[in-house]
Order: structure tokens, then C-alpha cells, then sequence
């Protein structure tokens, strides 16, 4: 879809391990960054989306998430939406906000995402990942797995998967084994996506993990399920992200200095292929790059959906950075590392910056708004004027339940 919504402010706390701290009180300091980036006084609000997809299983808040959060601010009156749609709950909100404002709706209003996912009884973490597939299929995620053990040509062993690590681990170890086996991809490669985005990480002072990690200490690394060792696969956390979406009328107003502009966002769910080459994120890139007139070619950055270090690869392919199958080679040539081609996940991605799956998709899209406002210090990517977000979420089949792709553009107003 085809939008006209500015980035007027943007605001995250570190993501990581908060058992101190309440889902409202995290959400509560994103937002306030964001009301200060902006500038603007919460008074000033007309509407919020607020994405969020595990309180109901690991803290108990079902129904008004997004209110009880504002009503602590002194937030109230306006229209409050939440939004649940796995992780891409805070990507879905972005887009509908972005949707309305374009609409000539609202001028002025506000995106969250917010997440809690540590608790001292893991098993609730884990029961929110099992829950983001069709519960009523009778083997529910492990039927996933088994459909794409199938597709991979791969014997699967249940042992663990859903209790001991998040079954999506295995669904994604089977996708990539599919890879592995269609294009010859190497284990290697998936430990340069792993150690690439560490790198990217170390300079992010909001990511989880700050360490820097070798292909060496990646493939030695303890392993969750063949072929991903832990660094390959994106933490839980607790985290929030929040966003201001100004009108382009309400932009000028307020004098916005390097404004971002939403050129489009595409949100697109699963369906049952005829053609086994079909993914879900080819279909949002291809309606996120038409809408917005641009393509492959224009992007200076990405931050995509690394749940997984296969993930990242495979997503070089379905967002056009690479052909199909070459998504190897474009990460052992240094193109998505910064100072490369188009540098991809420079927040350090899901895998360092780390996934509170409810905050993911909002905190891309802080990421890529100041870097094209050339404000995040040494990860900065040289005269990145184009950015693009892709978060996908849930599992149905063989593919994603949900995708959103949205593409950002810095403007001039003169």
C-alpha cells in the first residue's frame, strides 16, 4: 500500500533481561522517548496502535493491553487498537497507523510495540511461541515441522522441540536444511550471518548482546537443533518500541528536520501455494517496492526478520538483494556488513539485538529512522537515504502466517 506518514519521533529502551521491570513500565519509557524525539506533549495524540503478542500467555494481560499502559501515562479519550499478529504485531500496527494517517484521519499519533517474554517459569515463554500456530491442527507446531522436514527431504526427531528450545528453532533448522540441500548452502555461511550481525551489535548500545563473535566461536557454539548452534538463534527478551506518525501537513507544521517519510507498507498473510518457489515475502516485498516506486536496487540499509541466521539468508533472496539460491554469496562477499553494499540488520538483528517479539517490527523501524537521519554514531551507514523493514510472524504450512514489509525514504523540505 502506498502511504504518505512521517516519522516525527522515535523511542526504544535496551531490549534484554528485565525481571524487574513491568510490561507497562517498559512501554511507558519507550513512549515517552518517542513524545521527546518528537517533540510533542502526549496531549497531542489523536489514536495509538499498540502491538503486543505474549502478554495474555506469560503475564496474564489479555483484552486492553494498550490501555492499561496509556491510562498508567495519563493517556486516555483517544481511540486505542491493539494489535496482535505474532511477531509482526508491532509491524502490523505500523502499517494500519501509517494507513490512517495517510487516509487523512489523524495528524498526529502513536506506535507501539512492548514485550515481555523472561519469566521465572519458562515454560510460559516457550507456551508463547508454541501458540503462533493453528492450535487446532492435531500436532499443532510439530506438524509444521513435520511438513517441512518433508519439503527438505530430512528425517525429524520431536525430542525437545516446544520444551527444552522454542519449536520454531526447528522449523526454522528445517528451512535451512532445505536451502542447504537445494543450493548448496554451507553451515559457514550461517555463522557469517551470526558473526556479521555481532559486529553490528557491538556498536548498538540498545541491543542485548554486545559481544563480538568470530565464524570460529559461532560454529563451536553450544547446538539447539542441526544445523543452528545458540548464536544463530534470536533470544527472547523484554523490550519496547515506540513511534510517532505525523501527517505530511502536520510535518511542515512542526518544521521537521531530516524528515522520514513511510513511502509504503505492505501487510500480506499465507496462503497455499500451487508453486513451491511461492513465499510470503517475495509477495509483501514485491507490493512494498511497486507501491513505493522503488526497488532492490534503491536501498541503502535493511532490517529484516533474522529469527534464525538461515532466516537472514534466505531473506536476501525474497527481498531481491540477491537471485534466488545466491543468498550464500551475497553474505561471503561482505555486501550486507556495513561498509558493504546495502548492510543489513546494522541494530545487530533479532539475533543480537534481540526479539521481544511483540517490540521487534517498531524497533526496526527506529533503527532505520535514524539511520537515515545519520544520527546512530559508528554503525551510521554512509548517505543511507532509502531503508526497508521486514518482519514476519506465526507459521502456517510452510511459510509465515504474516509479513509486513515497509520502506522508509529521507525527504527534503524546501
Amino acid at each position: 500500500m502506498k502511504m504518505n506518514a512521517y516519522v516525527a519521533g522515535v523511542g526504544m529502551v535496551p531490549f534484554g533481561k528485565h525481571l524487574d521491570k513491568t510490561l507497562k513500565s517498559l512501554a511507558g519509557q519507550a513512549i515517552e522517548l518517542a513524545l521527546a524525539d518528537a517533540g510533542v506533549d502526549k496531549s497531542a495524540l489523536q489514536a495509538a496502535w499498540m502491538g503486543n503478542a505474549a502478554a495474555g500467555v506469560v503475564t496474564g494481560q489479555e483484552m486492553i493491553r494498550g490501555q492499561v499502559v496509556l491510562r498508567a501515562m495519563g493517556i486516555g479519550k483517544i481511540p486505542v487498537v491493539n494489535v496482535e499478529n505474532a511477531c509482526a504485531s508491532s509491524s502490523t500496527a505500523f502499517q494500519q497507523a501509517c494507513a490512517m494517517v495517510t487516509a487523512g484521519l489523524y495528524d498526529i499519533v502513536l506506535v507501539c510495540g512492548y514485550e515481555k517474554l523472561f519469566h521465572e517459569d519458562k515454560s510460559r515463554s516457550l507456551g508463547a511461541f508454541s501458540s503462533a500456530v493453528d492450535v487446532e491442527d492435531p500436532d499443532g507446531a510439530i506438524n509444521v515441522v513435520k511438513k517441512l522436514a518433508e519439503a527438505a527431504g530430512e528425517p525429524f526427531d520431536a525430542q525437545g522441540a516446544g520444551q527444552s528450545r522454542s519449536v520454531f528453532m526447528d522449523i526454522y533448522a528445517m528451512m535451512a536444511k532445505k536451502h542447504m540441500k537445494n543450493y548448496g548452502t554451507r553451515v559457514e555461511h550461517f555463522a557469517m550471518v551470526a558473526a556479521k550481525n555481532s559486529f553490528h551489535g557491538s556498536l548498538n548500545p540498545r541491543a542485548q548482546f554486545r559481544d563480538v563473535l568470530t565464524v570460529e566461536q559461532v560454529l563451536q557454539a553450544r547446538p539447539i537443533v542441526d544445523p543452528l548452534t545458540l548464536p544463530m538463534c534470536s533470544p527472547i527478551g523484554d523490550g519496547a518500541a515506540a513511534v510517532i506518525l505525523v501527517s505530511e501537513r502536520k510535518a511542515r507544521q512542526m518544521g521537521l528536520r531530516n524528515p522520514v517519510r513511510v513511502a509504503s507498507s505492505a501487510l500480506v498473510s499465507g496462503w497455499d501455494f500451487e508453486d513451491p518457489d511461492d513465499s510470503v515475502g517475495a509477495f509483501a516485498a514485491e507490493q512494498a517496492y511497486a507501491a513505493a516506486g522503488l526497488g532492490p536496487e534503491d536501498l541503502s540499509c535493511v532490517e529484516l526478520h533474522d529469527a534464525s541466521a538461515p532466516s537472514e539468508i534466505q531473506a536476501y533472496e525474497y527481498l531481491g538483494l540477491c537471485g534466488r539460491g545466491q543468498g550464500s554469496e551475497l553474505i561471503e562477499s561482505g555486501a550486507t556488513r556495513l561498509g558493504g553494499r546495502v548492510p543489513v540488520n546494522t541494530s545487530g538483528g533479532l539475533l543480537r539485538k534481540g526479539h521481544p517479539v511483540g517490540a521487534s517490527g517498531c524497533a526496526q523501524i527506529v533503527e532505520l529512522t535514524e539511520q537515515l537521519q545519520g544520527r546512530v554514531g559508528g554503525r551510521q551507514v554512509d548517505g543511507a537515504r532509502v531503508g526497508l523493514a521486514h518482519n514476519g510472524g506465526g507459521a502456517i504450512g510452510l511459510d509465515a502466517a504474516a509479513t509486513v514489509v515497509s520502506i522508509l525514504v529521507r525527504e527534503d523540505f524546501s
